[in-house]
């Protein structure tokens, strides 16, 4: 056997993990099963607005959100170091509610989707978690909420996997990521040159 295909050879046998996880993780991406509710939006519920409300704008304001939510009216603004929560009354920071009332809001939010988030909700130290497994975060400056199941963990992983991040160590897996595109590009040259060669 000539060198160009012995080394062909085991490039090959080097690669083989790498071209079936790619191919597996390649063919979910295209066909993105579960993708819909796995990366599905989760915001507040809100209510509309009875009551007259006077703002007098501050200078430093470059944003400015009015919600009514189950807790009440919100009024969010943005400044240069980003959304801040503020009480109607004086324009100072207001301050984040009880876990109870949290909950409530956050239980509201999540009675659009039975299916996904269950019915029962529980409070944890990263923020909430659903009978149906899924973790809630809630961000009381901006009123944003973010949910991420099992399902999202997953597709998550596929992602790392089909990138070569299989140590979860970022040097080594960018290195890998190098390595396995190096082997690719010679399995490549040295194919070609030997299909040349043969014709």
């Amino acid at each position: 056997m000539s060198l160009p295909r012995r080394i062909h050879r085991i490039l090959g046998w080097c690669l083989i993990l790498p071209f079936f996880v790619w191919a597996l993780t390649g063919l979910v991406f295209f066909i993105k099963p579960g993708y819909q509710a796995a990366f599905s939006y989760l915001v507040v519920k809100t209510y509309p607005i009875n009551t007259a409300i006077q703002l007098k704008p501050q200078p430093e304001w470059q944003e400015i959100k009015l919600l009514q939510t189950v807790l009440g009216t919100h009024l969010m603004v943005k400044q240069a170091g980003g959304w801040q929560q503020l009480s109607l009354k004086d324009f100072t920071v207001r301050p984040q509610p009880s876990a109870d009332d949290l909950q409530l809001l956050v239980k509201d939010a999540i009675s659009v989707d039975p299916k996904r988030y269950g019915e029962q909700l529980l409070k944890t130290e990263q923020g909430f978690v659903t009978d149906t497994g899924v973790q809630i975060q809630l961000d009381w400056a901006s009123l944003s909420l973010s949910q991420q199941g099992k399902d999202t963990e997953l597709i998550n992983n596929l992602y790392k996997a089909h990138y070569l991040q299989w140590t979860g160590q970022k040097t080594l897996d960018q290195g890998l990521g190098v390595l396995g595109l190096i082997l690719l590009m010679l399995t490549t040259v040295v194919g070609v040159r030997l299909l040349i060669r043969r014709r």
